[in-house]
């Protein structure tokens, strides 16, 4: 018999979905700005929320549409949802959509003071719904505010831009993406370590939404153990570690030894590209952290960056541009050559060849 006392599975980027401001995870300037706005009636009646995919731009948009009217002297058991009209461009970007949506514009709220129309990727609206939109955006009634949201500003007309007041969102730091997920695998009683954390957010780009579903399949695969091991095997995903080893390699000058490590890589089935790309950022982040100010760049701390800067203290800043320097030529050269494999065993090659400076410890 089934158990209806059992707890329904929803996928953390919708279970952990921010409900007010102070949720809203990297976006601390906007939503301060967006509270600010609605508590001293100075919102303006279009609004752009422009920014890279997964960082909260729908999330503040439904928030701020439901704070508009909760704030204001109303009976509080209605449910001002109804005063909220949504609309996904990507699948409704026709005439007749927008002709429709300007019906739902002209006719005022039956309770509260405000409709709230959010309209998501706007950018995918065709010229001729642009256009109908616009004239209702010129005048609009005062009952009607516009929430736009949108991954590519640049694709919206002009004339639209000019009546909105602009947002753009950032993309969500490794530090906070980190934290985010420390705290719903706390929640969920899951072992963790940062450095798995760490990788996650990385992997993620900036999207929190991206990094919050590939927790969900991180926790399947390895059975809510989330350790560096488990998520680098299961992301197909190079480690610290196996940059250490060939940063070694090339400081003690043993081209042998380096090429058969770069085959046991190719072996384990680690994509070439994906090697040297990694390979060019492993030692941008030795240069980062060698000074205090830019290790604030690199978003780590604690035990991984003293593996860097110790890492690091071994390299003359000289010695790591002229190594970056070959390794984004070899990239470059990659798509082109036909001997992809050669091209990267003669950069590791060359960079195995250079005589290293002295250590430092500093810029």
């Amino acid at each position: 018999m089934e158990n209806k006392n059992k707890e329904t599975y929803q996928v953390s980027a919708l279970k952990y979905r921010p409900k007010s401001f102070d949720e809203v995870v990297g976006q601390e300037t906007i939503t301060k700005t967006l509270k600010y706005a609605v508590e001293n009636d100075k919102l303006p009646q279009a609004l752009l929320f422009s920014g890279p995919r997964g960082v909260g731009k729908t999330s503040c948009a439904r928030i701020l549409a439901k704070v508009i009217n909760s704030t204001e002297d109303n009976n509080d058991d209605y449910d001002f949802s109804f005063n909220i009209f949504e609309l996904d461009a990507a699948s409704n970007n026709h005439v007749d959509d927008i002709k429709s949506l300007n019906e739902q514009v002209r006719i005022p709220p039956q309770n509260g003071n405000y409709k709230v129309f959010i309209i998501d990727e706007v950018h995918m609206l065709s010229s001729s719904a642009f256009n109908a939109f616009l004239k209702t955006l010129e005048e609009p009634p005062k009952h009607a505010i516009f929430i736009l949201a949108t991954t590519e500003k640049q694709k919206i007309i002009p004339t639209i831009l000019s009546r909105c007041q602009i947002y753009d969102f950032k993309r969500i730091s490794v530090k906070d993406c980190k934290f985010q997920l420390a705290k719903i695998a706390d929640n969920q009683n899951v072992n963790y370590d940062d450095e798995a954390l760490t990788l996650i957010a990385k992997k993620s780009d900036g999207a929190l939404r991206d990094a919050l579903y590939l927790y969900d399949q991180m926790i399947a695969f390895t059975e809510k153990n989330l350790n560096l091991k488990n998520i680098s095997e299961s992301l197909n995903l190079l480690t610290f570690d196996t940059y250490c080893r060939v940063s070694d390699l090339i400081i003690k000058n043993d081209i042998p030894k380096l090429l058969i490590e770069f085959d046991e890589i190719i072996s384990n089935g680690y994509d070439e590209l994906e090697f040297i790309v990694g390979l060019a950022s492993h030692f941008r982040d030795l240069i980062l952290v060698k000074n205090k100010q830019t290790a604030e760049i690199l978003e780590i701390g604690g035990e991984n960056q003293k593996k860097y800067l110790s890492l690091s203290e071994e390299f003359q800043i000289n010695d790591i541009l002229k190594i970056v320097d070959l390794i984004s030529k070899c990239e470059l050269d990659y798509r082109q050559s036909k001997n992809k494999r050669l091209l990267i065993e003669l950069c590791l090659m060359q960079i195995a060849s250079l005589r290293l400076e002295e250590k430092t410890k500093g810029l």
